[in-house]
């Protein structure tokens, strides 16, 4: 065993900005910050083990500032008052609150006249939206910055600090031949990789030669040492999206029931679920978005431990439910063609026409309106010349689409190919 009990991505967490690896981006807005003296409250957005924590220590350090924090999981209104009293006693203060989505409108109540009135500078840490997850009076008065996922070479960065260190693995000869199953595992997170390659070199003898399979095998045995405190997130998230999309309702229910038991955020189970509603089963069944904002706003309000019987219900019914991407790979086709033709010139006929100059110039002119006419259609070309014709919309393969399929087929006859 190591003789440092301390985890490895806690001793070498930077203690400058310059130091910090990844997030470029931010290290100059930061630095004005703190050079002004004037510490903004801000939100930190992004993935796991990109550096939200590290850089409120940063900053808090920088600006020798007084510094308390609170974690949203444990902390309740009662900690959040103590601590604007204890700065009230002395210089203003910085309070750190990691993720912050998790508080409730009470909690974020709290933390609003400190904010408003500058008593304490607030950064909050965030994997989740903040214009979802933060109320719209507290986030008005916060900078929301966005931390990216770590890139390769920010990974294989953190890896060499630690290689390089000279009281890191002191005892060990440690050799990466394959890095390909570190880099998959930590999905971008930092704190996650150093961890793991910890976990690693640690359950190797000291002549420490990590490959792909090594490092696999020992993930594999010892997840639950690594991947304590909920890191299995992304995982159990994508292997739920996938059973529900898969139309199996027992394996949807088993991951929902794995993420409850390991204190996911009901609401953030909820928000998956509208998401694919409209993304895996659309208009193969629309009623299913219907079910699933009806989840969301109960989860809302009901909360934890009842609202997982809600969530259950919407779980087994989006997986038993009929599925389509047609919704979904049309937005994707749209966007890629706009992205391709760039900003086409809109047809006349169906341009906006205000001004009297703009009806003498041909603005609306053979504009045809649908409802004047047999069945409130009416063939008329709507999209740019450039790209009539083109067909991004495709019906699924269900019931409730083929009915849309031949709808279609009978306005707009071979046009569009349906």
């Amino acid at each position: 065993m190591l003789d440092n009990p301390m985890p490895l991505a806690e001793r070498l967490r930077p203690q400058t900005l310059d130091e910090l690896v990844g997030q470029d981006h931010l290290k100059n807005i930061l630095k004005r910050a703190i050079n002004s003296g004037a510490v903004p409250s801000m939100i930190l957005w992004g993935p796991p083990g990109v550096g939200k924590t590290t850089i409120a220590n940063i900053i808090a350090n920088s600006a020798k500032m007084p510094f308390f924090t609170l974690s949203a999981i444990s902390a309740g209104v009662k900690d959040i008052r103590e601590v604007i009293q204890k700065s009230r006693l002395g210089s203003k203060a910085i309070l750190f609150i990691d993720e912050i989505h998790r508080f409730n409108k009470g909690q974020q109540d709290a933390l609003l006249g400190a904010v408003e009135k500058g008593q304490v500078s607030l950064i909050g840490a965030t994997t989740e939206n903040p214009s979802f997850e933060v109320n719209a009076a507290l986030l008005s008065r916060c900078q929301v910055y966005t931390l990216n996922a770590l890139a390769k070479e920010n990974l294989t960065e953190l890896i060499n600090k630690a290689l390089n260190h000279p009281k890191v693995f002191k005892d060990k000869k440690v050799e990466i031949k394959e890095d390909q199953a570190l880099m998959r595992l930590s999905g971008g997170d930092g704190r996650k990789l150093l961890n793991l390659l910890e976990l690693v070199v640690d359950s190797l003898d000291k002549q420490a030669v990590i490959t792909n399979e090594v490092v696999t095998e020992i993930a594999q045995k010892k997840a639950a040492i690594y991947d304590k405190s909920g890191e299995m997130h992304y995982d159990i998230i994508s292997a739920f999206i996938k059973s529900i999309r898969g139309s199996d309702p027992n394996a949807a229910v088993y991951y929902l029931a794995r993420m409850i038991e390991g204190g996911e955020d009901v609401k953030f189970i909820a928000r998956r679920l509208l998401i694919l509603a409209s993304e895996d089963i659309g208009n193969a069944n629309p009623t299913a978005l219907v079910i699933a904002n009806n989840a969301f706003q109960a989860v809302n309000v009901i909360g934890y431990p009842e609202s997982r019987i809600i969530l259950s219900q919407c779980v087994t019914y989006l997986a038993c439910s009929a599925k389509s991407n047609a919704a979904y790979m049309a937005i994707n086709k749209a966007q890629h063609l706009v992205r391709e033709t760039g900003d086409l010139s809109i047809p006349l006929g169906i341009r906006n026409a205000p001004t009297k100059l703009m009806k003498e110039i041909g603005y609306g002119e053979g504009y045809k309106y649908a409802h004047d006419h047999v069945g409130n259609f009416v063939d008329f070309e709507f999209m740019p010349e450039e790209v009539k014709g083109r067909t991004l919309f495709e019906p699924g393969r269900n019931p409730r689409e083929e009915e849309m399929r031949k709808k279609l087929k009978a306005q707009w006859k071979d046009k569009y190919g349906y």
